[in-house]
């Protein structure tokens, strides 16, 4: 009897685990049978090893091959563990030397290799691995030392032996970045302005209201340059989200700008928070995890699609359930929807809407997934004075270095952004005369319990971009401003 054995490993959402593949080569009725897996393209793993392996000259059509994937209990899809079936039912036949590589990979029934989703998050902290050749440069990024690519089984089996030299292809060369939006394209919207501001020194959400064409969209897709680049180890995690989104060769090197997604509104739930038959996919909430989710025509939005994303905000992550597996993605973004006051506009000669067409409108967004914007400032339409005039704004530059600068103390005080510190850890910054403020905006109706410790992260990062320790009274007010424009969401376009 002879057994060959090669390592592989299995991927359930960004969660890798190791696999060993058993190959059995003996006498009995021929055939070739795969165990430990399912999924279409796992069942079809037998065909294709075994027409791969005879386009190589090793046929095992008169043979009795039984492959093994274990351990038996963990989740195994997809055509991933190809090349490990090549190399242990080689080793098993005596045609190639044991050893401790991992190999990722789909085989071809002509012999090639072709690319597969999710490498970057399978070898993180592995270092002796055999991946296509479309994915090397992902396997580089995620941390592999040296990984090798192969095109096809008979270059893999050239460098198992020793009989050729292994060449690892330079990485490409990185394009230059193009110049993120500029704020001094924004004309007027001074509230607009600094909410944006506050929410990218403080991670806060946000919510822009106001007519057609005045500005919410420009404002929203200058956000991400006013973050921070992104440390190691989240860009990792960006990059591993786009590697199991299914597009082979999505990364092929590491990116550190902050992502930014826009999904349409008539996006479903699975398109906007993960899904997708078999084992889920990330949806653009996790492709916009430390960076932002931008939801245009958010009162467009369907009402249970839009409900589903209150526990992701909360949580960081989103957790998708199905019968095969539950995966767990990230979701860690700053939120900022956009809307028209009402379904017309309001045209300009003024809303033409039916009472009951704008409350429908309007009721797309909940109370409670509302109550998590803490920022709503009104986008108001520009005056043709000033667009004439052509002066500009502030640049992004001067804006970016504010928010690094109040980023960074929010960081030295708590470890985390405002948004994210423990409400009793803000309140031990606030003045006596700051929490005065909030406790009267929350006994006159205008905050709720939620609302009230929101509303004191937003005021520490109002302090924070004055450069100030303690919370005044100043900051409060402004943080319940921000927080007051909800209570008027229902009478914008009155």
């Amino acid at each position: 009897m002879s057994i060959g054995v090669a390592r592989s490993v299995a991927l359930l959402g960004l969660q890798a685990t190791p696999v060993t593949v058993e190959a059995h080569v003996g006498v009995g009725l021929p055939g070739l049978t795969v165990l430990g897996g399912t999924g279409p393209s796992f069942r079809q793993a037998g065909d294709r090893v075994r027409a791969a392996l005879g386009a190589v000259g090793h046929s095992v059509i008169q043979r009795k091959v039984l492959i093994n994937l274990a351990p038996a209990d963990v989740d195994k899809r997809g055509a991933r563990f190809d090349l490990a079936m090549v190399v242990a039912v080689l080793r098993a036949l005596g045609e190639l030397p044991a050893g401790d590589q991992v190999f990722v990979g789909e085989v071809a029934i002509d012999g090639g290799v072709r690319g597969v989703p999710g490498v970057l998050p399978s070898i993180r902290g592995l270092h002796d691995v055999v991946v296509p050749l479309a994915n090397v440069h992902e396997a580089a990024v995620g941390g592999a030392s040296a990984p090798v690519g192969v095109a096809s089984v008979e270059e893999l089996l050239a460098i198992l032996k020793g009989e050729v030299e292994v060449l690892r292809p330079p990485l490409p060369p990185a394009d230059p970045l193009d110049p993120p939006p500029d704020m001094a394209d924004v004309v007027g919207q001074p509230e607009a302005r600094r909410a944006i501001e506050v929410a990218a020194a403080g991670g806060h959400h946000v919510l822009l209201l106001g007519p057609p064409g005045s500005g919410k969209s420009m404002l929203a897709k200058r956000l991400p340059g006013l973050l921070p680049d992104l440390d190691h180890e989240a860009a990792l995690t960006v990059a591993a989200v786009r590697s199991v989104s299914g597009r082979v060769g999505a990364v092929d090197r590491l990116d550190v700008r902050p992502p930014f997604a826009a999904p349409h509104h008539s996006s479903s739930a699975a398109a906007l928070l993960g899904g997708g038959s078999g084992i889920a996919r990330p949806g653009a909430v996790s492709h916009a995890t430390h960076g932002v989710l931008f939801l245009d025509e958010l009162f467009e939005w369907k009402r249970h699609v839009l409900d589903g994303l209150r526990e992701p905000l909360e949580e960081g992550n989103v957790r998708i359930a199905r019968a095969a597996a539950t995966v767990t993605y990230p979701a860690q973004v700053l939120l900022v929807g956009a809307s028209n006051p009402c379904p017309c506009g309001p045209a300009r000669t003024g809303c033409r809407c039916r009472p009951d067409h704008v409350e429908r409108y309007r009721a797309r967004l909940t109370g409670p997934l509302a109550d998590r914007f803490d920022l709503a400032p009104l986008v108001e339409e520009v005056p043709a004075d000033a667009l004439a005039s052509g002066a500009r704004g502030e640049p992004t530059e001067a804006v970016r270095g504010r928010v690094a600068r109040a980023r960074q103390r929010a960081l030295d005080r708590f470890g985390v952004l405002n948004a994210r510190a423990a409400a009793g850890v803000v309140r031990d910054t606030m003045s006596r005369d700051a929490l005065r403020v909030l406790v009267d905006a929350a006994r006159r109706g205008r905050l709720s319990a939620r609302g009230f410790d929101r509303a004191m992260r937003v005021a520490r990062t109002c302090a924070d971009l004055a450069g100030s320790d303690v919370v005044g009274p100043d900051d409060a007010l402004e943080a319940v401003a921000h927080r007051g424009r909800l209570d008027r969401v229902w009478e914008v376009a009155a």
